[in-house]
């Protein structure tokens, strides 16, 4: 007679999980109303943050979903390439044959012809055969896994040269109260268990739940309240939760030979940002960048995951000059005219970083900029408009430089990449 060992039975116990409650719970009839969206693999973060504005869009797009569950990223990538009438195939590999058959319900319901599907496990990458990819989504998976650097180390492998990936882990501060309450389940309903046993022992937990518990005053994720029984068992009973500091996921990345072009957003990893008084900002000035991450993760406490787009370590492709004339800018998502009005007259953002909202330094007068941006206007078209409008080009170049700095480390104003190949420039035009 065979026995699993402990990290066997654990992995056969989450592929039991998903069978039974994949994850995150989705129906394919809500297609018909909303396109859900998010980070990574939000095409216009792909052009910007993996290919630096740079990769034609004419060229084919080929992406893989490492784990695509239910398949929040892969249909968002696949209905964003459509809509564009951009070329390319999104392949989905998942071990759950259930999850599969939700994700592929739903990509039928959106008519998506340039996605497919593979069951296989993330374990065994070797025997699927899957060719190289430009782009390689690994979402919400890595933790989960009983390696997650072999399997890292596997999907760099599959990049093809000049290729990226968008990867979110879970981090520690965050998720405050989720261990304490995964340690009583552990005792409470114990893995091997069945699925729908554990799942009832912990809804009657939840129900009474002491209001001591971190876990009532965290406000970080909403899985166990609004995401539905597979919501519940993902977030309090998965076999395998794994978190990292921002220190442990860049030495994922480092043992893999990957870096991050981007973590989601810049911004929330700059502790100067939480620290208004001079001196200690004085001092973060003083810190290299892997330091300045680790102060504002530790110090906001409200980092749940870190999400980052990464490529081959020395691979970072540098986008074009903000201010060169050609360069055309785009809002990720919220129009322009909405950003804008969100701005005080002092110049101050208020955003939000999860449930930490800070004020941001902008300077004023890109409210009047921002409506302006389109997706097709060059930034020497904002400046030919902007002159007509008064502003001469030297306050333009001024305002849009400091503007468009603070936007983009909000992952809110992008560069989109060029719609054909361009002849290489040996130098750029750029607004002076």
């Amino acid at each position: 007679m065979t026995t699993l060992s402990g990290a066997d039975a654990r992995d056969a116990d989450l592929a039991a999980q998903y069978e039974a409650y994949p994850y995150p719970q989705r129906d394919p009839r809500d297609e018909a109303k909303r396109l859900l969206i998010g980070s990574p693999s939000h095409l216009r973060e792909i052009d910007y943050w993996v290919f630096g504005a740079r990769r034609p869009q004419a060229v084919p797009l080929r992406a893989l979903v490492a784990g695509c569950g239910t398949g929040d990223g892969a249909i968002m990538l696949a209905t964003h390439l459509a809509r564009a009438s951009r070329a390319g195939e999104v392949v989905c590999v998942d071990r759950s044959t259930h999850a599969l058959g939700i994700a592929r319900a739903r990509a039928e319901a959106r008519g998506l012809g340039n996605i497919r599907f593979i069951q296989g496990s993330l374990n065994a990458l070797d025997g699927l055969d899957l060719g190289l990819f430009d782009y390689i989504d690994c979402c919400g998976v890595l933790h989960h896994l009983p390696d997650p650097a072999a399997v890292l180390g596997e999907l760099e492998g599959l990049l093809a040269p000049g290729g990226g990936m968008g990867l979110m882990v879970y981090a520690p501060y965050g998720r405050t109260g989720v261990y304490m309450v995964q340690e009583a389940l552990e005792i409470l309903a114990p893995h091997g268990q069945k699925p729908a046993e554990r799942l009832g022992t912990a809804k009657r937990v939840m129900a009474a739940l002491p209001a001591t518990a971190w876990l009532r005053q965290n406000g970080n994720f909403g899985d166990h309240l609004t995401g539905g029984d597979a919501g519940l068992y993902d977030l309090l009973l998965n076999p395998r939760d794994r978190a990292y500091t921002i220190g442990g996921f860049l030495d994922l990345l480092d043992g893999a030979g990957l870096e991050p072009s981007c973590l989601m957003e810049p911004a929330r990893y700059d502790a100067a940002l939480f620290l208004p008084n001079p001196r200690l900002r004085a001092r973060v000035a003083e810190l290299g960048w892997r330091e300045r991450a680790s102060v504002a993760e530790a110090l906001t406490g409200n980092m749940a995951t870190h999400v980052a787009y990464v490529v081959r370590k020395g691979a970072r492709v540098a986008a074009p000059d903000c201010c060169d004339a050609d360069a055309v800018p785009v809002m990720r998502e919220m129009p322009g005219a909405e950003l804008a009005r969100q701005i005080r007259p002092d110049g101050m953002l208020p955003f939000a970083f999860g449930t930490l909202t800070v004020p941001v330094p902008v300077p004023p007068q890109i409210r009047t900029i921002l409506p302006l941006v389109d997706g097709t206007r060059s930034v020497g078209a904002l400046a030919g408009l902007m002159a007509d409008g008064g502003m001469e080009r030297n306050r333009f170049l001024k305002v849009w430089r400091e503007g468009f700095t603070v936007l983009e480390s909000l992952n809110r104003v992008l560069l989109r990449p060029p719609c054909e190949a361009e002849p290489d420039r040996a130098l750029p035009a750029v607004l002076k």
